[in-house]
């Protein structure tokens, strides 16, 4: 289906010379001379890249052949991630590669959104917030309390970040995958 420029939006997908791609900025600029013009800032879904390209006003595009699905995270095998889809119980292997950094936020058992294009896996998008256990950090030294004083703390899906002082060996914590910061302690 084609979508022209007036119903340009913000995480709208589209697909160009063949490449998917999704909206993350645009503007429509209307220049005392020429024509209204619809300048964007576009994310290739599959490479990860960012570009800005102009469209005439009017101009159509298509949208792309894109697909979320919820599907969970079963296992490493490999150098595949094995995924579930949950309402079908098909499972689909994923590069390692293709999932790129989040795979250090990656628990079994996790439920992710899968972007499928043209029935081909893209990538994944991790919850906001997963909840994992500190397996190593070192102990705070008593004393050392300045405000917002941090230590590194590795968490159980290999990924490290910077705790409070306060936070011990053992203890769950909350982290937020968009920033990949400590959010509070979870009981």
């Amino acid at each position: 289906m084609a979508v022209d420029t007036s119903q340009f939006k913000n995480g709208l997908r589209m697909e160009i010379d063949g490449e998917p791609f999704v909206i993350l900025y645009f503007q429509h600029v209307k220049p005392g001379k020429g024509g209204a013009f619809v300048r964007t800032k576009i994310k290739n879904l599959r490479t990860g890249k960012q570009v800005d390209k102009t469209f005439r006003s009017g101009e159509k595009v298509d949208e792309a052949d894109v697909e979320d699905r919820t599907m969970q995270y079963l296992y490493r095998d490999g150098d595949a991630l094995v995924f579930m889809d949950t309402s079908s119980y098909d499972q689909i292997p994923i590069p390692a590669e293709q999932v790129g950094d989040d795979i250090l936020f990656l628990k079994e058992n996790l439920e992710v959104d899968v972007l499928f294009w043209r029935g081909k896996p893209l990538n994944i998008e991790l919850p906001a917030f997963i909840e994992a256990q500190i397996t190593q950090c070192d102990p705070g030294v008593k004393g050392d309390t300045a405000s917002g004083a941090t230590k590194p703390a590795t968490i159980e899906t290999g990924a490290t970040l910077q705790v409070p002082l306060f936070i011990k060996e053992g203890e769950t914590i909350r982290v937020d995958t968009r920033s990949r910061e400590y959010v509070e302690r979870v009981n």
